[in-house]
């Protein structure tokens, strides 16, 4: 069998095949994502046709939405890791790479809005269905861009995974039955897995997660109820699906100038608070949508929210590597987008009951935006009482050893007072040879 040709840097190469990977997750994004976030305008006709209430009906965008982010599942064979790859081949431009790969969400959504429109009023909500599904076939071209590379930090993790195999082959040739290989087996296995998905035990990527399910239950529901809520204050179907597109290029420009804008200089380290910022703004959006009652008031609301949404979407990924590393991004970002799934599944339905029961959409939207709000508040407050008790320490460590000096990278201190004692030590050694010459 012809082994697979890696291409092999210590570094991410921030260029070169990089651009084709950002490309064939343009792509990818365009035919999951927009695709999915379209179903909305079959929503309608889904309800006509079947004579169901809005919580039924909303069960078909919540399970093909749920299925696309559920690890391993649909969509997810190529969205995740078409999104890790790009994490793999940029570091310093990382966030602009985001940008560009995730627009295509955006772009779908302003070109496939009133395609899907027009497909349903020409061929019917099936003959469009089918259409989209040999559309999504495109994805098989994306793959074939998808050229592994192995950084510094990989060869590290294979070399051991290697030398972990090797051993375990050779006590399975010489006494493939004992209890002993066995246990041998199961160490590595466990291992492996320990290191793989060792994230899952540190505190700010559990806060990520909590913080990822409130704000995916929040961002759902608007694109399955934003054509209904149109409709239904007199807005016809063409402007409506209209508001979609908007929804969808404001959400290019928010992807891309936003990632372009938190790769500068003075932002780069602010890119955690530029992602809390986004999420708290489109969960504002939210508050105020019952009062906008038409469409003139409608568009600049897509717009709004359009641009922050496609703005956070950008630095999820950012922000997730920032915590856990590149190392373990493609399996960090896995559970990420697994943990949209369950949100996604459900927030939809809940609002349509919502819708059902009060028969408004006023207390499903405001559940949306203070959902998202208090994701965007969850992590700021953590990351705030972070920073107190890491001041906090350096202020108690200042204090008992005044020779102890800490110096900060991110977020790992080093301390150099070990080496001012070794340094005291040989000079006292010195002071002592020089005083007693043999």
């Amino acid at each position: 069998m012809a082994k697979v040709n890696r291409s092999r840097s210590t570094s991410p190469p921030d260029g070169g095949w990089g651009w084709m990977i950002v490309a064939g997750c343009f792509l990818v994004t365009i035919c999951t994502r927009a695709v999915t976030r379209c179903i909305s305008i079959f929503f309608v006709d889904f309800q006509t046709y079947f004579s169901q209430d809005y919580a039924q009906t909303a069960w078909i965008h919540s399970i093909v939405d749920c299925v696309t982010m559920l690890c391993g599942l649909g969509f997810a064979l190529c969205y995740s890791p078409a999104i890790a790859m790009v994490g793999k081949y940029f570091s310093r431009r990382k966030a602009l790479a985001y940008g560009i790969s995730m627009s295509g969400s955006g772009i779908g959504i302003f070109i496939l809005a009133p395609v899907v429109q027009l497909l349903i009023e020409q061929f019917s909500w099936r003959g469009a269905l089918l259409i989209l599904g040999g559309f999504v076939l495109n994805l098989c071209v994306c793959g074939a861009l998808m050229r592994p590379i192995t950084l510094k930090d990989d060869q590290t993790t294979s070399e051991q995974n290697h030398v972990c195999r090797t051993e375990t082959q050779g006590f399975q040739r010489a006494s493939p039955s004992s209890t002993w290989t066995k246990e041998w087996v199961q160490t590595c296995l466990c291992g492996s897995l320990q290191q793989e998905y060792s994230f899952l035990l540190m505190s700010d990527f559990v806060v990520l997660a909590i913080s990822v399910l409130f704000m995916a239950y929040g961002c759902s529901p608007l694109f399955v109820y934003l054509v209904p809520y149109a409709l239904s204050i007199g807005v016809s179907h063409q402007q409506a699906a209209f508001l979609m597109s908007i929804l969808g290029v404001i959400d290019i420009i928010g992807n891309i100038t936003f990632g372009w804008l938190t790769d500068r200089r003075c932002l780069k380290n602010y890119q955690y608070i530029c992602y809390l910022f986004a999420i708290g703004m489109d969960g504002l959006c939210y508050l105020c949508l019952p009062m906008l009652q038409s469409l003139p008031l409608l568009v600049p609301f897509a717009c709004t929210f359009g641009y922050f949404d496609g703005a956070y979407v950008t630095l999820i990924p950012v922000v997730t590597a920032e915590i856990v590393g590149t190392t373990s991004l493609s399996s960090a970002l896995g559970v990420v987008y697994f943990l949209h799934a369950v949100p996604y599944l459900v927030s939809p339905p809940i609002a349509g009951w919502l819708v059902d029961t009060t028969g408004s959409y006023t207390a499903a939207f405001l559940l949306c935006g203070f959902s998202m709000i208090f994701s965007s508040v969850l992590l700021g407050f953590a990351r705030l009482v972070k920073k107190t008790r890491k001041t906090q320490l350096q202020f108690l460590a200042k204090e008992s050893d005044p020779k102890l000096k800490l110096w900060t990278n991110g977020s790992v201190a080093y301390s150099v007072a070990r080496e001012l004692d070794q340094k005291d030590g040989e000079s006292v050694a010195i002071a002592m040879l020089g005083s007693n010459p043999a």
